[in-house]
């Protein structure tokens, strides 16, 4: 059954803009993306807006919907309260292009950053490498992150604080700890996270676990764990003596 619903999205540009109330028709099954195609088709085609797969999987088409960041694809208009307007924002912690599309590219730039992947030499005859199940399965969580952003969008320290600069943000942090706990990994990424790639300005709010689609527990199994081995390594003070000792 079909009825009436208003979106108030996002219409601008870097120079301004405001929301603009537009209302359509909706019915059973829609998603909040399929509304802003219709919009787009029937009432304002230069209506910018990024999206790929529609199956919640591209990450391509996140957005903050009734202030909270979510994919458009993912966001069914029965979980939504159609009696007032449904906003419809861009991610606030990226610069904005035009409408509800922004730009993410800092995040590749980023991601350029990391040390890669760098395995021990191989422990079997015919030249591969022999490892735990329990190993494999601790990064196995990771590898499902589609890079939506929506944690990168949601970060305190990025989107109030824009400390891009000074922090990878919770998605590379994510992404570091799948090498720094692979069991064939021998780099050492702990003086970048210290220094340059800012974990300690995190403080374990748990918002980016909040958010992801995937639902990876960002917080607790990624970051948690990659702050636990620098304190080790850097402000341990039975871990200096040791050191000092094995010296």
């Amino acid at each position: 059954m079909s009825k009436k619903a208003t979106f108030s999205i996002w219409r601008g540009d870097k120079d301004g803009g405001k929301l603009v109330d537009m209302t359509t028709e909706v019915s059973d099954g829609m998603v909040v993306l399929d509304a802003v195609h219709q919009i787009q088709s029937e009432q304002c085609n230069d209506l910018s807006v990024r999206w790929n797969c529609k199956a919640g999987k591209c990450g391509s088409c996140s957005a903050e919907i009734n202030g909270m960041p979510k994919l458009m694809c993912m966001t069914r208009l029965n979980t939504l309260n159609l009696e007032k307007p449904v906003t419809i924002e861009p991610m606030r912690s990226f610069p904005l292009i035009k409408d509800l599309v922004t730009d993410v590219s800092w995040n590749f730039r980023v991601k350029k950053k990391i040390k890669q992947f760098k395995p021990r030499p191989p422990d079997a005859p015919d030249g591969t490498w022999r490892m735990a199940q329990s190993d494999i399965d601790r990064v196995q969580e990771f590898r499902k992150c589609i890079e939506c952003f929506l944690c990168q969008d949601v970060c305190h320290v990025l989107r109030n604080h824009s400390m891009h600069e000074e922090f990878i943000g919770p998605r590379y942090l994510v992404y570091t700890a799948a090498l720094e706990m692979h069991p064939l990994d021998t780099e050492n990424r702990l003086p970048e996270l210290k220094q340059s790639q800012g974990v300690g300005l995190c403080n374990i709010t748990k918002c980016c676990t909040k958010v992801c689609p995937e639902n990876i527990t960002i917080t607790d199994n990624a970051i948690i764990p990659l702050k636990e081995r620098v304190v080790d390594e850097y402000f341990d003070p039975l871990a200096k003596l040791i050191k000092k000792l094995i010296k």
